[in-house]
């Protein structure tokens, strides 16, 4: 049987992949993990930017990299930092930095009848850096499952957005079905790429994360 030692060290909350990283690297230095996460924060709003002009031909609609960076960096990051970044991210494109899909920017498309999605972006990366935190990013089971609650939350904002525009039933069937099978694809590259990534630096730093 466990201890009650072992059994609290259990409930405990696991770092995310980010954290892991920084505290193994500057463990005892204050200043450098605090420029470390504004880092982080700047090149995950900028790799989100990046992504979301990726588009890859795919049935009923093109797919973008966006969601599946969004979810990722709130997998790697966990909740504050995640969700930090995508706030960070979202500010970027709403001051006229061409980083939404297509390159739109501007207040107005946060406005416009996506702009559910894009607000959505933020409670999805602060509930999957929760979820990560459970270490559900560290097996591809669990991955899975924190990518499918995350573009549910993304899903919940969008389509609850949007139907105050067109309606719920066409919301659902023009906002919500035709995505379903790129995101099923980006669930899969995820599924494989956090937990190859947490062995990945496991090996490079030698050590067991927590």
């Amino acid at each position: 049987m466990k201890s009650q030692d072992q059994m609290a060290d259990a409930r405990q909350p696991l770092e995310p992949l980010a954290s892991f990283i920084i505290s193994q690297r500057f463990a005892d230095d204050r200043f450098m993990t605090l420029l470390s996460r504004l880092f982080l924060v700047i090149a995950g709003s900028a790799l989100i930017g990046l992504s979301a002009q990726i588009e890859v031909p795919w049935y009923p609609v093109p797919v973008t990299g966006q969601t599946l960076m969004v979810l990722l960096i709130g997998m790697a990051y966990g909740p504050t930092l995640g969700a930090a970044t995508i706030v960070a991210y979202l500010l970027e494109g709403g001051m006229g930095l061409p980083v939404f899909a297509g390159g739109a920017a501007g207040w107005p498309v946060l406005a416009s009848f996506t702009g559910g999605y894009l607000i959505g972006f933020v409670p999805a990366a602060f509930l999957v850096g929760v979820l990560a935190l459970r270490g559900m990013g560290r097996t591809m089971f669990g991955a899975v499952m924190a990518m499918v609650l995350g573009n549910l939350a993304i899903y919940a904002c969008g389509v609850g957005w949007l139907q105050g525009f067109i309606g719920l039933e066409k919301a659902i069937a023009g906002g919500l079905m035709p995505f379903i099978y790129g995101d099923l694809l980006k669930i899969l590259i995820a599924a494989v790429a956090m937990p190859a990534s947490w062995r990945g630096v496991q090996k490079f730093q030698g050590k067991k994360p927590p």
